[in-house]
C-alpha cells in the first residue's frame, strides 16, 4: 500500500490553515494540498520583492490568504476562528541561521512566541482537530556527532536560530502536556498536536538570503562563481516534496487516529551515502549546470554546525515514511526547475512544471 497516496486523501474537502505559506517550502505546500483538494487559507507575511517561490508561482491569485505576522496573536487567533479550520500547518519563521545573528530578538520573538501563538489559537479554535507544528533539524542540541539525532535527544542550539527552535519544541511539548494530552482526548480537548523536524530541504523556487541552493543558482546564473563558506560541512539534503510528504502524512495520521501519533518526529535522509558535504554539492550542481565554478571564502564567519545528521528510523517504522529522491535526484530536479524559470518564468507555465514535479513525486512506488 502507498501510504502517502492512502493517507492524501483525507485532505479532500478539508480546511486547512498554513502559516507560513508565502515561503519557500509553504508555497509547495499550499499548492499541494490544493492538488489533493483542500481548502486552504494561507497565512503569512507579503512574499518579498524580488524573486520568490510565492511569486514564481503568482499564488496570491490562486491561494485565499491573509497577510497576518504570527506575533500579532490577536489577529491570528480571530481569523483562525473566522476560518474554522480543520488542521493547521504551521510553517511560518525565520528560517536562517545567519540573519538570527543579526537580529536575533526578532528571531526569538517570531519562533518562539509565534509557535505559542499559533498553539493557543488551536486551543480556542473549537474546529481544529489537528495541528503539525513544523521546527528544523537544528533543534537538538548539537555534539557534533557522526550518527543521526533521535527524537528523544535533547533539545539545544549554538546560534538564536537553532535555539529558537529548541524553544519551539520544548513549548509544543508543554501544550502537549498541559492542553491536549492524550488521556483527556474527546473529554476535554479534541486536538492532536506533533511535530516534525525534518533536514535541509532543497528545490526550486528558494531565494532564500545566504542559502546555499539559491546561492548557487543565483551565481550561475550570473555566470559567477558559487562563494561557499564552510566546503566540508554536512548536512541531510532532501528534495523539499519528502520533507512536505512527512508532513501530510503525519498530519493525515493525527486527523485518523489522534494522540497517538502526537510527538515529535523526524524526516530525513535514510540512507548514509546521502549525507553531502557542501562542496560536493555544489560540484554536483556545477556538473549539472553544464559549466560553473565555485571558491572557498576563507573569511571568519559566524559559528554554524559542522555536523548534522537526523535519525528518521521512527518515522520510517511507524508512519510508513521513506525519502523518495536519493540527493542525486534531488539536485536534478531542483536544477531543471531553475532552468524552466530562467527559461520561461510566466507564472502559469511554472505552476505547471512545479505540478507537474509534485505528480511525478507521488507516482514512485
Amino acid at each position: 500500500m502507498d501510504n502517502l497516496k492512502d493517507a492524501s486523501r483525507i485532505f479532500a474537502g478539508l480546511r486547512v490553515v498554513l502559516t507560513g505559506y508565502s515561503g519557500f517550502k509553504g508555497s509547495w505546500l499550499a499548492l499541494w494540498l490544493r492538488l489533493l483538494g483542500a481548502e486552504v487559507l494561507g497565512f503569512g507575511l507579503p512574499a518579498p520583492h524580488g524573486p520568490s517561490m510565492n511569486a514564481a508561482l503568482d499564488l496570491d491569485s490562486l491561494i485565499p490568504h491573509a497577510h497576518i505576522d504570527i506575533a500579532n496573536y490577536a489577529l491570528l487567533a480571530q481569523s483562525m476562528k473566522d476560518f474554522q479550520p480543520d488542521i493547521v500547518f504551521h510553517l511560518a519563521a525565520q528560517a536562517l541561521v545567519r540573519p538570527s545573528y543579526q537580529d536575533p530578538l526578532h528571531t526569538l520573538h517570531t519562533n518562539i512566541m509565534g509557535t505559542a501563538h499559533v498553539l493557543e489559537a488551536c486551543r480556542h479554535t473549537a474546529s481544529v482537530k489537528a495541528a503539525v507544528i513544523v521546527t528544523s533539524d537544528k533543534c537538538y542540541r548539537n555534539n557534533e556527532w557522526v550518527w543521526g539525532y533521535r527524537e528523544n535527544d535533547p533539545m539545544g542550539g549554538h546560534d538564536p536560530y537553532s535555539a529558537s527552535k529548541g524553544c519551539a519544541e520544548l513549548i509544543t511539548t508543554s501544550y502537549i502536556k498541559s492542553f491536549f494530552p492524550q488521556g483527556e482526548y474527546g473529554k476535554t480537548h479534541h486536538v492532536a498536536v506533533a511535530s516534525a523536524r525534518a533536514g535541509n530541504a532543497i528545490g526550486g523556487g528558494d531565494w532564500g538570503k545566504d542559502r546555499l541552493i539559491p546561492d548557487c543558482f543565483r551565481a550561475l546564473h550570473a555566470a559567477r562563481p558559487v562563494h561557499i563558506r564552510f566546503p566540508a560541512a554536512v548536512r541531510p539534503w532532501q528534495h523539499v516534496l519528502d520533507c512536505l510528504s512527512g508532513y501530510l502524512l503525519l498530519g493525515a495520521r493525527l486527523l485518523e487516529h489522534g494522540p497517538r501519533f502526537g510527538c515529535g518526529w523526524n524526516f530525513a535522509p535514510v540512507d548514509p551515502g546521502d549525507i553531502w558535504s557542501v562542496e560536493r554539492v555544489v560540484r554536483h550542481i556545477c556538473k549539472l549546470w553544464g559549466n560553473g565554478e565555485y571558491t572557498i571564502d576563507a573569511s571568519p564567519q559566524p559559528h554554524e554546525a559542522h555536523a548534522l545528521c537526523l535519525d528518521c528510523a521512527k518515522a520510517s517504522r511507524e508512519l510508513g515514511w521513506h525519502p523518495r529522491y536519493r540527493v542525486a535526484e534531488a539536485l536534478e530536479r531542483t536544477t531543471t526547475w531553475y532552468r524552466q524559470w530562467m527559461d520561461n518564468p510566466d507564472p502559469l507555465h511554472m505552476r505547471e512544471t512545479t505540478l507537474r514535479q509534485i505528480q511525478e513525486y507521488t507516482e514512485i512506488p
